[in-house]
């Protein structure tokens, strides 16, 4: 039995197109895996703060040292971790914002990406703590980033696999749908992105 945690980070609900490909790669993989557990992170209901001073100073602070409100602020980063740490799969719906991801996963990461949990130091420097994962990445753009002259631009994708592969996460997948504001290109552009779907 597989655990699959899905991410969602689109503001948008029924007119989201990120949520519309993440939702096709899980009913992919429970096609293929069909007694998988589903868990659900909606980053957009359940906000993640954005980092503040008090959160910091409690990463850098040893737990049985923690004020109350450290304690509080450390298990909503662990039980964040938790999902993490108990999942075989993760599914990230990810719409490109202004190059990059949008700013409830930003968030996200920075609750998640703690030495000791997500990953460790030791003399050979960093090293993850999330192995022997899959990391599939459905992502969805106005332009087109996979080629072409936009490509330089992306700072979600890259970001993505940069973040997972510092948590040792290195057998990830991405299914695109671009080009959705695109004429010509965005009639077709979600329904292509969904028939590149192919769970390994």
């Amino acid at each position: 039995m597989k655990n699959i945690l899905h991410i969602i980070s689109s503001p948008r609900k029924e007119l989201s197109a990120s949520r519309k490909l993440g939702n096709a790669v899980i009913e992919k993989i429970q096609e293929k895996y069909p007694d998988v557990i589903v868990k659900e992170r909606d980053l957009t209901k359940n906000l993640v703060p954005f980092l503040e001073e008090a959160h910091i100073n409690t990463f850098f602070t040893p737990a049985e040292k923690h004020s109350p409100e450290q304690a509080e602020i450390n298990q909503y980063s662990t039980d964040l971790i938790s999902e993490l740490q108990e999942a075989d799969i993760i599914v990230i719906d990810s719409p490109m914002y202004n190059f990059s991801v949008p700013a409830t996963l930003r968030a996200y990461f920075d609750f998640t990406s703690r030495a000791g949990y997500t990953f460790k130091y030791d003399e050979n420097g960093p090293k993850g703590l999330l192995n022997d994962k899959k990391l599939y990445i459905a992502f969805t753009s106005g332009n087109i980033y996979s080629e072409g002259p936009y490509q330089i631009f992306d700072s979600n994708v890259p970001y993505i696999k940069n973040v997972f592969g510092f948590y040792g996460v290195k057998d990830v997948s991405v299914f695109r749908a671009e080009g959705l504001a695109i004429p010509g290109i965005m009639e077709t552009a979600l329904e292509k992105g969904i028939e590149s779907i192919v769970i390994d």
